[in-house]
Formats: structure tokens, C-alpha cells, sequence
């Protein structure tokens, strides 16, 4: 054999046996599968008038699965007796839609299931399908397009649901608190625009919610609400934009429980600047007490002495001067709250703030010849007081050098409370940075319509610092941290230095805000200026 054939035999063998090892491993699989399924057909078919139904079926070209539908799918009008849908958690070629409600005469359904219906293998979406049917003669056609806006957030909400409640003769203002309405669709996770479809034409009240409870129902107490200012009018070619906000609470008082001795907590919902406790329960002539916001709870404290001889306390509450309703409190042996003092901050203070005490329980009394404030020179300094009932603290006040430190002292006896317990010895110690350890930040405004509050705030809204103008003149943030902030502006429209929310029943719109188009960055050794257009 020539060396040249037993090359050609070498190299043919060779081949074989990795053509061989090749077979034996594991298949590519070719492609990803990425095309949706499709529907081969709808029975009763998609679109159909007359409807009378009660079950309706739509196949599938392969098995499928459906996913989140609580939260993906929309039924418009909404019905009181939730329809059955199936598979769910399963896979199958077929949906189907049992219906248990009594459908209303000459109107158009829709079934809006989102991205809700999957291919069961790769999840491939059928994005956005739409089942519609007519109990009338015809589809209705009609629709209205929108934005949703958030009054305090620089982004609104996901999921919330748009509503049309139709304006007839049995309209009331108050049917967004009893009914469902007439129809809804639903912004989903991804986008702040709307389309309401398939309507007719007809007097609407339009509005926007973020139904906590998945009911169409709306409850102050968790929901957001958006409402069109005037009713609208269909067909219409109009793009509404519907604000979001939060409504403060109305003003609700819960009953009453004795929490250690001379304590009694008031639990309340809403606005309690504007609640009055009184007792009705005939009490000594050296009878005292006080009333204080607690610092975690949504309750008035009320504080009393001496201890008295009887079983039960009665009390009126009131609000604006209305009696709300009247409460007994039945009495028990407690132990009486210690007198526990802090005081804020302690270590680093920054130029702008100032020294706040607080205690466990009332205080009654200072004694400014037992409190001291020095500085780092054993310097007196002075300072002068402001004492919050309400809120039980004590706010100090004092000019700051930079560099500097300073002790503030409570000799004993300086503080008394309502129980007359007094303190011990106290010390806080601060200390200030130098004036370039802090950026500051210059704001420009243009167009602004005065009053107005500026406004720097953190990504999840809150406020680290504001400023109340009524003219044109530069906003300056100073001794701000390092770090990165929302600038907003609060249009003041009532000028009551501070932000009012709306109110649906009312018909009262939030506050407008106006956020500027990027964050902020402020950086040690940099003094940054901003302009800000206003439109």
C-alpha cells in the first residue's frame, strides 16, 4: 500500500469517529421558539351582537398559560358576580369564560386580558387581546384617551384603574363610594396613558384610582383618587390629564383605653388640630391635665392628676366645635410612666438646625438658672426657648460658629414634668463643621407664580429641605449633605405655607407641583446653580 493511500484511509477514519462523537452528544434544539400563539378561533366569535351566552371558549394554535390574571385582567363594564376563567396554573389549548351575571341589556362587554396569555413553553405573550361582545344590536365604538399624572410623586402609580360612571338620572356624586362603574380599563405596569373603548355616547364622570382593593370602590382611607373637573361629553376628541392625590382623612375619633396611670390614649383618624377632649366626669378643684400628640401612633394622649376615687372617666369629644360622640374609660390600678429625656441631635450639628429635648411624658417646667450652654472656650453662649405643647419638646435656639463645640447642661432639678418628677444631671455635646465641609446649591426660578415652596426632597419624597418665596429672588439651599435630590415647587395657590391636597366631594384639585426634569447633585467644594423653567 503507497504511504499516500494509507494517509487518505488515516485521515477518512479519523472523520468517521468524530462524525461518531458528534452524534452522540446532546442536540442543539435549533432556534428559540419567540412567535405568540395564535387563535385559530372564538366561539361565540369575537365581536358578536346579541349576545346571550354563558360560556365562551377561544382556541389556540398550541397550549398555553395565563398569568397574573388578577392583576391583568379587565372586564368592562365590571360585573358583580366575577366570571370563571380557565386554565389557571395549568396548561391548555383553550380558554374558557363562564359567565354568572346577569348581562345588561344593549351594552358592550369587553374581556381586556393585558399580557396576560402565554405560550407554555418559551412564555412568548399575546399581548393586549381583547374578547368584546354586544347584549344590543351593535358594538359601541367610542373611546376616551388620557394621562395620569401623581400630585406629589414625579412618577405616578402602575395599575391604576380609569372609570366612567355614567351621569343619569340616578347620579350622585357619592355613587364612586357605592357602585362600580360603567366602564373601566386599566394603566397595567408600564404605561401612564389610557384608552377607554367601546363606549357610547352619553354624559361621563371621569376618574382615575389606585384601588388598593381590586373593587371599584373608593376608600379614602387607602385609595388615590383623580377626578375630570366637569363632566365629559361623548363622543369627544379630547386628551384628559387626571391627577392623582391623597385625601387627607375625614376626622373620625376611635374609643378611648387607659394606657398606665394619669393616661388615657384617644385614638383618631385624620385632623386632629382641630379635636377637643373634654371631661364630663365631675372632678376636684385641683384637677389638671394635658393633652400631647404621640410621636408613633395616630392618638392624643391625655395626661391627668391626681389620681381620682372612681371606676370609669367620662369624656365628650369634639371636632370644630361638633360633638362627636362621648366615651367612658373604665379605670384600673397602672403604674405611671418614668420620666425618660432625650435630646436631639448630639454629635455633628449642622448650622441650620437646632438643639430639640424631648420627654416620655409632659413637661411642665423649665429652670433656666440650672441650664447652661458653652462653647469650646468655656464660653457662655446664649440661647433662647420654644416650648411645643402639643408635641411635648423643647426647641433651643443658638448662633453656631464653624469648628466650634458646645455643651448644653441640665443640672438636676432643671426640668420638671406634670407628674413634678425631675431630672438628673444631663449633657449634650455638639459639634460644627467648617462652612466649606457643606455644598450649597442656588436655585433660579423662571415664570414662577408666586407664592410658592421650594423644595428639595429624596428619590422616595421626602423633604430634606424647604423654602417659602413670594418673589422673584434666588432660592439658596445651604449646608446641605452630599447626594443627589428632587427639586420640586409647590404652587402656594392659597398662601397658606404649605401644601393642600384635594378633595372629590368638595371638587377641590391638589396643589399643583412642578418637579425639575433631573436630579440634583451637590458635591462638597462645589456651589451648584440651577435654573429652573417653570411652564
Amino acid at each position: 500500500m503507497s504511504k499516500t493511500l494509507s494517509n487518505f484511509l488515516f485521515i477518512s477514519v479519523l472523520c468517521l469517529c468524530i462524525a461518531n462523537c458528534a452524534n452522540r452528544g446532546t442536540p442543539t434544539g435549533g432556534e428559540k421558539d419567540v412567535t405568540p400563539p395564535k387563535i385559530l378561533k372564538s366561539v361565540p366569535e369575537n365581536f358578536s351582537i346579541n349576545f346571550n351566552k354563558k360560556e365562551i371558549k377561544i382556541y389556540f394554535d398550541e397550549y398555553i398559560k395565563i398569568n397574573d390574571l388578577s392583576k391583568q385582567l379587565i372586564i368592562s363594564p365590571p360585573m358583580n358576580t366575577t366570571p370563571e376563567i380557565t386554565p389557571l396554573g395549568t396548561a391548555s389549548k383553550t380558554i374558557t369564560i363562564k359567565i354568572y351575571d346577569t348581562l345588561a341589556p344593549n351594552t358592550t362587554y369587553a374581556f381586556n386580558f393585558g399580557s396576560s396569555i402565554v405560550d407554555n413553553n418559551e412564555g412568548n405573550p399575546f399581548p393586549y387581546y381583547k374578547y368584546v361582545f354586544s347584549t344590543g344590536s351593535y358594538i359601541d365604538s367610542l373611546t376616551v384617551a388620557g394621562v395620569i399624572l401623581d400630585a406629589t410623586s414625579k412618577k405616578p402609580d402602575n395599575f391604576v384603574t380609569v372609570a366612567l360612571y355614567e351621569v343619569d338620572s340616578t347620579f350622585t356624586d357619592s355613587i364612586i363610594y357605592k357602585e362600580k362603574p360603567k366602564y373601566v380599563t386599566n394603566t397595567l405596569d408600564s404605561i401612564t396613558t389610557f384608552v377607554l373603548q367601546n363606549l357610547k355616547a352619553g354624559k361621563y364622570l371621569l376618574t382615575a384610582m389606585k384601588d388598593e382593593s381590586q373593587d371599584y370602590i373608593f376608600q379614602q382611607k387607602t385609595d388615590k383618587i383623580a377626578f375630570n373637573k366637569t363632566f365629559i361629553e361623548l363622543p369627544t376628541d379630547s386628551i384628559y390629564h387626571l391627577t392623582l392625590f391623597k385625601e387627607d382623612l375625614d376626622f373620625k375619633s376611635y374609643k378611648p383605653r387607659l394606657l398606665s396611670k394619669g393616661k388615657i390614649a384617644f385614638g383618631f383618624e385624620g385632623d386632629y388640630k382641630n379635636m377637643k377632649i373634654d371631661v364630663l366626669t365631675q372632678t376636684p378643684s385641683d384637677f389638671e391635665h394635658a393633652i400631647i400628640k404621640d410621636k408613633e401612633a395616630d392618638s392624643l394622649m391625655y395626661w391627668y392628676r391626681p389620681k381620682l376615687e372612681t371606676d370609669s372617666l367620662r369624656f365628650k369629644v369634639s371636632y370644630k366645635n361638633t360633638v362627636i360622640d362621648t366615651f367612658d374609660v373604665k379605670i384600673t390600678d397602672k403604674l405611671q410612666d418614668s420620666l425618660i429625656i432625650k435630646g436631639e441631635p448630639s454629635g455633628q450639628i449642622n448650622f441650620k438646625d437646632n438643639f430639640i429635648l424631648s420627654a416620655s411624658t409632659p413637661f411642665k417646667s423649665l429652670n433656666p438658672s440650672q441650664i447652661s450652654l458653652i462653647d469650646k472656650d468655656s464660653t457662655v453662649v446664649p440661647y433662647t426657648t420654644k416650648m411645643d405643647t402639643l408635641n411635648n419638646n423643647v426647641t433651643f435656639f443658638f448662633d453656631k460658629k464653624e469648628n466650634s463645640k458646645y455643651r448644653l447642661q441640665f443640672l438636676p432639678e432643671a426640668i420638671t414634668d406634670f407628674f413634678d418628677n425631675k431630672n438628673d444631671t444631663l449633657q449634650y455635646v455638639m459639634q460644627t463643621k467648617a462652612y466649606d465641609d457643606y455644598p450649597n446649591a442656588r436655585i433660579i426660578l423662571k415664570n414662577a407664580q408666586y407664592p410658592v415652596i421650594v423644595q428639595l426632597t429624596t428619590e422616595k419624597g421626602d423633604v430634606i429641605n424647604e423654602i417659602y418665596s413670594t418673589e422673584p429672588e434666588p432660592i439658596d439651599f445651604n449646608y446641605l449633605k452630599t447626594g443627589k435630590y428632587y427639586l420640586r415647587v409647590i404652587y402656594d395657590e392659597n398662601g397658606n405655607k404649605k401644601y393642600d391636597t384635594g378633595n372629590y366631594l368638595k371638587k377641590i384639585q391638589p396643589e399643583r407641583i412642578s418637579y425639575y426634569p433631573e436630579l440634583i447633585e451637590v458635591r462638597v467644594g462645589w456651589d451648584s446653580e440651577y435654573e429652573f423653567i417653570l411652564k
